[in-house]
């Protein structure tokens, strides 16, 4: 009998407010350094450490991230609805309940790490799956001095286990350097505040 080896899925979860091309970026390349079946993104219905002023609809903000992922192996998602959950580790644990079959690897930009221990049981969630870790610019050295790298320093894995990482046991974090962008939803907002609003036509007098 063949042994089929599991699907290995990466979870990029945000509330991209709007998505952008560093969104697509970080998931081309978990895709080809980690050796990845599929990125999944997970639009969050509402984010707890985020204000709600400001934040567009899930409906406006699912569409934006549908326009930008444009890749057969990246799937955009509202998981997070269909689940209940809020908090990113109830929905790790849920998925892992609801597909035993997968793999899972939480991704993210290397600024996650400065908020991480604010996260709703952070640690737990660092024990149900690795993390992979993409550098972004002018965050990587507060990353590496964050509260919660103080605890997931000594889970280190070196870059070259990347495409290994199933054979890791949480916790485990790996770092990837990649071609840094410098794009965020906060510098889209501000340049395009109304970037949700669909353009209003005037119309035209009937002669």
């Amino acid at each position: 009998m063949s042994h089929v080896s599991p699907r290995k899925i990466g979870l990029l979860g945000g509330s991209f407010n709007p998505a952008h091309a560093a969104h697509r970026h970080i998931s081309l390349e978990a895709l080809r350094l980690l050796g990845l079946d599929e990125v999944w993104w997970l639009v969050s219905p509402q984010n707890p450490l985020k204000p709600v002023r400001g934040m567009a609809s899930l409906k406006a903000r699912l569409a934006s991230a549908e326009a930008i992922a444009r890749h057969p192996r990246i799937r955009v998602t509202t998981l997070e609805v269909e689940l209940g959950t809020t908090y990113t580790v109830d929905t790790v644990r849920a998925l892992q309940h609801r597909q035993p079959h997968l793999r899972f690897i939480w991704l993210g930009g290397a600024d996650i790490l400065g908020q991480l221990h604010r996260w709703h049981h952070w640690r737990r969630l660092a024990r149900s799956l690795p993390l992979a870790i993409f550098a972004r610019p002018g965050h990587i050295g507060p990353a590496l001095t964050s509260p919660a790298m103080a605890w997931l320093r000594r889970f280190r894995a070196p870059a070259s286990k990347a495409r290994r990482w199933t054979a890791l046991t949480p916790p485990a974090i790996i770092f990837l350097e990649t071609r840094r962008s410098a794009l965020s939803a906060t510098a889209l907002r501000a340049s395009h505040p109304t970037w949700y609003h669909p353009p209003q036509h005037p119309q035209k007098a009937r002669p």
